[in-house]
């Protein structure tokens, strides 16, 4: 029987990598253990609705923050991945069916939450023909319809197996927010995300926009995998060739030795040079700090993102 609590059943396909220490944390990573009853409240409804968030799953290190706010981040689609990131914690394997309840049990612990702002993502769904597209589009539009003033922001896999009309399913559905995590540099694809293709999910991106040239897109890195900073510049420009609004840059922090080792922790002060210089060259929107994730205070990041927007339209 499996068990997605050891490692290799949760990572078989990392089960022959040689162990890569785990460095010390510095002192800017480190954060308190989670607790208190805004917690256990939010694990709760968690658990009362069968949810899985990319929080646990991922092992983010905001979690306790997060939950004590009664803020998750769902993860819709299962707890296994038909891929294997060397980066990720998420499990790896054959999926389960998909389970045409979840939209519907996502947009109850969202009313029940009371969120102003929720973020949904996924596993990968290679085993889908529309990747879970359609899924996506239930989701969101069960949550309008319990919640219709909470805004909703999408975090989705690339749809690389696909047919490109799918991801109109997905925009026809109106998040609020379309994030894609590009995740590293592409000098790094073949190491960190080797069943994914760097264009494809800048492309991906691109389309959003054509689409639908009211939406905000988002798209995140991690650094500290092995990249430059010549090459996280690089990256940035080609989000903006791609019109893409909010940039996020995190630390990557090593989930168990078997993933890709941390080259290096960045310091606060090249996250804050990397802010700078990507607000320099047109995002609306920069959250670059080492505890910086895609979900990491999107409520409030939202808030600002579209005041940016009107900003700039005001000033036009």
């Amino acid at each position: 029987m499996r068990d997605l609590n050891i490692p290799e059943s949760r990572h078989p396909e990392k089960a022959h990598r040689k162990d890569n220490a785990q460095p010390k944390k510095p002192s800017w990573i480190r954060v308190k253990a989670p607790g208190g009853k805004g917690y256990a409240e939010t694990h709760k409804i968690m658990r009362e609705n069968n949810l899985v968030t990319v929080c646990e799953e991922a092992g983010c290190p905001n979690a306790g923050e997060c939950w004590s706010q009664g803020h998750a981040t769902m993860m819709i689609m299962g707890e296994i991945c038909t891929r294997g990131c060397t980066f990720c914690n998420v499990a790896t394997g054959k999926p389960d069916t998909l389970d045409a309840f979840e939209p519907g049990r996502v947009a109850h612990a969202v009313k029940k939450l009371g969120l102003n702002h929720v973020v949904i993502t996924s596993v990968d769904r290679d085993d889908l023909k529309d990747g879970g597209a359609e899924h996506f589009a239930q989701t969101i539009r069960a949550v309008r319809h319990q919640s219709p003033d909470t805004t909703i922001e999408i975090l989705t896999p690339d749809f690389l197996k696909c047919d490109d009309i799918v991801l109109e399913t997905v925009v026809e559905a109106r998040p609020d927010v379309f994030n894609h995590n590009l995740e590293t540099v592409p000098g790094l694809y073949p190491e960190v995300r080797p069943g994914a293709r760097y264009f494809h999910s800048l492309r991906l991106l691109q389309r959003v926009k054509e689409l639908d040239p009211t939406m905000f897109t988002k798209s995140g890195i991690m650094v500290g995998l092995g990249e430059d900073r010549q090459s996280v510049m690089q990256i940035m420009d080609d989000m903006r060739a791609a019109d893409i609004d909010f940039l996020t840059i995190g630390q990557y922090l090593q989930p168990t030795p078997k993933h890709h080792a941390v080259e290096r922790f960045v310091h606060p002060d090249e996250f804050k040079d990397y802010e700078t210089a990507a607000y320099g060259k047109g995002f609306l929107m920069v959250s670059a700090t080492p505890l910086t994730r895609s979900s990491y205070h999107a409520g409030d990041d939202f808030a600002q993102l579209r005041a940016a927007r009107l900003k700039k339209l005001g000033q036009a």
